[in-house]
């Protein structure tokens, strides 16, 4: 039977280790992981340097994040008809009212803060408190320059109820 060296044993277990520990603090922090840039290239490991995001329908946050990630693909598709669907799905109503009298006296879209598209986004929550989440929403742009928006979410409806920035 072969048996590797016991070098190269403890080399595996510690990274096998190593590989638990970074899923289980995923897991429990509930963070989202992306694609590290120092991943091999040339195809080892190619399933762990995998991206992933996870979510729950059941939570006010993971809500926040759903909607910003499917709202700027729909803005960057130019596909407006989906923009308007995930804003009456997403945006209390009375929020609705006031992005559109924003936009009307900004001449650009409420939900961004914006006249374009960003060209990432990132979704950090803040905390919760008195029936609200809150989140930060940092947009980066083609210059690599960042937008943080302050968004607050209902926690019993789920809809977001301010976008402040």
């Amino acid at each position: 039977m072969f048996k590797l060296p016991a070098k190269r044993t403890a080399s595996l277990a510690l990274a096998a280790t190593a590989a638990a520990a970074a899923l289980s603090l995923a897991l429990v922090t509930g963070a989202s992981a992306t694609a590290d840039a120092g991943a091999p290239q040339d195809g080892r490991a190619a399933a762990d340097a995998a991206p992933s995001v996870s979510g729950s329908p059941e939570g006010a946050f993971t809500r926040i994040a759903d909607f910003y990630g499917a709202y700027i693909d729909a803005v960057y598709d130019d596909d407006g008809t989906r923009a308007d669907r995930l804003r009456a799905a997403y945006l209390s109503v009375p929020l609705q009212r006031e992005l559109r009298t924003w936009e009307d006296a900004h001449h650009a879209n409420g939900v961004l803060r914006a006249q374009n598209v960003p060209l990432q986004w990132k979704v950090a929550s803040t905390g919760s408190g008195m029936g609200k989440t809150n989140a930060t929403v940092t947009l980066t742009w083609g210059g690599g320059d960042t937008t943080r928006i302050l968004v607050q979410a209902d926690l019993k409806t789920r809809k977001i109820v301010s976008i402040e920035g």
